[in-house]
């Protein structure tokens, strides 16, 4: 196995501490990170995302989704069953997952819905107005655009 060294990122880059730590936790989840329920992640538009879940036998009472600090939890726990059953076969899994998702700033759940076994859950990326980029008109001197500030001449006297 491949390991990774992210410490040369903390002393040569500053702010971006949170980014190597993420990538760093990524790494040693991956490992130990459970391959049930297989699931999908979609790009369904220029910032929507989709993830498809496959939780068969699960009903929508039986399932939990959870946001809490940019991290997405999705658990299922199967309610006990009344009678215990004799399967002669048992293919379709009914055991209990909790599988979790790092979510981007600025991402969040918009809606999640149950279809033909497929959790579907919607999510949108918004960047605020303040993030986003702008264009900053460039006036010519003499227009009076910039005045000095009250209490300061200029010493151009």
């Amino acid at each position: 196995m491949t390991t990774f060294d992210f410490s040369p990122l903390y002393r040569s880059a500053i702010g971006f501490d949170r980014m190597a730590n993420m990538l760093d936790s990524l790494n040693r989840s991956e490992q130990g990170q459970p391959s049930f329920p297989p699931y999908n992640i979609e790009l369904t538009g220029e910032d929507q995302y989709r993830i498809s879940m496959a939780v068969a036998g699960f009903d929508r009472n039986e399932l939990n989704i959870e946001v809490k600090q940019n991290t997405l939890t999705i658990s299922g726990k199967k309610a006990p069953l009344q009678a215990e059953k004799q399967y002669l076969y048992q293919g379709i899994a009914a055991r209990n997952f909790e599988r979790r998702f790092q979510l981007a700033d600025y991402v969040r759940v918009e809606n999640a819905l149950i279809e033909n076994g497929l959790l579907h859950i919607g999510l949108v990326r918004e960047i605020p107005d303040s993030m986003k980029p702008r264009t900053i008109a460039i006036d010519q001197a003499g227009t009076g655009a910039l005045e000095p500030v009250e209490g300061q001449a200029s010493k151009a006297a």
